[in-house]
Parts: structure tokens; sequence; C-alpha cells
């Protein structure tokens, strides 16, 4: 039976098949030299995986290299599943003559990373409709509080997550998100991102991007190609 791991149990787990744990989440990098090995590796190891493929492992190809990504989404975290399918797919490129995890070449290799963004706020409650309204986000399975974070539903973008303050802090909103979207989606957005509690802050320079903000001045901006010089 599938069960749920704790984050030192995941770790210990997966370290020696060249897997890291991140995030509620085990990630792993293989290097593979061309695109088409790339594309290779992704099949086997989707075949590998069986049907718990899809509810346990994203891909991330790129030139050169393919980052493979476990994690339950019935759990939205590890689970011992996760765990065999991490071997099964360490086996998979280990028979392609690959080997999981950080890079061989001659520059210090940065091994697998994950995203996080962090939203300070007052009134967690109010503003989060707002983030999840405008980046289109999720609930993470089973976690639908304030106090859980907000997650991509495609694993595009990084998750979002929100800490409570209790005094004002200076300088704030030095940072601000700017989503891109296709240019027939952004009024949608625009107006889902409105009923959720958030206000216009300009549209001088739509369609090219409109400036919107939560309660609290927290501010994001929905962009897309239309109405730019090139």
């Amino acid at each position: 039976m599938e069960r749920i791991l704790s984050r030192q149990a995941a770790s210990e787990a997966v370290q020696e098949y060249g897997w890291r744990y991140l995030l509620g989440s085990l990630q792993t990098s293989v290097e593979v030299g061309t695109s088409a090995r790339a594309v290779g590796l992704a099949a086997d190891a989707v075949a590998a995986c069986g049907d718990d493929a899809d509810r346990h492992l994203r891909i991330d190809v790129r030139p050169g290299r393919v980052v493979f990504t476990l994690q339950s989404l019935d759990h939205a975290t590890v689970t011992t599943r996760d765990v065999e399918l991490a071997r099964l797919i360490s086996a998979t490129a280990g028979k392609a003559g690959l080997l999981p995890g950080p890079g061989t070449g001659t520059e210090e290799p940065r091994s697998v990373q994950l995203l996080e963004i962090a939203i300070d706020a007052f009134d967690i409650a109010g503003i989060r409709p707002f983030w999840k309204a405008v980046l289109a986000y999720t609930d993470e399975a089973g976690a639908e509080g304030a106090e859980h974070p907000l997650v991509d539903p495609l694993r595009q973008g990084p998750a979002i997550w929100f800490q409570q303050i209790d005094r004002p802090r200076p300088q704030r909103n030095r940072v601000h998100l700017d989503i891109s979207v296709p240019h027939e989606e952004a009024p949608r957005r625009i107006e889902a991102a409105l009923a959720a509690g958030g206000r216009l802050v300009s549209a001088a320079r739509a369609p090219a991007f409109w400036v919107l903000a939560d309660r609290e001045g927290n501010e994001a901006c929905v962009t897309t190609w239309q109405g730019r010089d090139n």
C-alpha cells in the first residue's frame, strides 16, 4: 500500500540513486548530450513507470538534459511509490549509460532546485483568492486553507505561499510578478482577479500589460504580446 514518507525518510531512500528531496517532491537531473537522446530517455522512463506515470511523474526535457520530478498528486507529497519509481527511472537511465544526479562538466554543478514565491501579508485569507485567480492556480490536493500554498495545475510555474506579518515593512513591493498569457485569455484573467478582491492600478499600457494589485498593494502585471514595439 502506498504510504506517505517523512522528509528525512524520503531523502534517505533515494539519495544513493542520484535523487534529491525538494519541497515535497523527488527530483533528479540527467545529462543526455542531445535532444534526441533526451526524448528517448523520457519515453523509457514513462514506460518504466507504467500507469503510475500520470499520477506521479513530471518530465522537463531540455537540450542536453532531462529533469525528472516525482510526487504523488493524490497526496501532494512523496510516498513509497515515488521512491519505487525513482529507483526504476535510475535503473532505466543506467541501462542507457546515463547517470542521474549533478552534472559532470568542468564547472561546479548546480544540481537540482525548485522555486517558490513568498508574499508577506496581514490578511492572508483576504489576498489569497486574488493570487489564485490572477495566476489561474489551484489548491494542493487536500490543502485548501489559507496556510497552504497555491500551485500551478499545469506545473509550469512556482508555488506561491503566504507569510504572516504583524507590522508594515519599509520598501515593500520592490518585487512584483509578471504573468504572460495568450492575448485572448487576458480579459478573463483580469476579470477573475478583480472579482477575487483585486483592483486595477493601471491599463495605460494595455494590451501590452495591465497592472493589478491585491488588497494590500502587492502588484502583478498581466501581460500579452500585443501592443509592443517589437
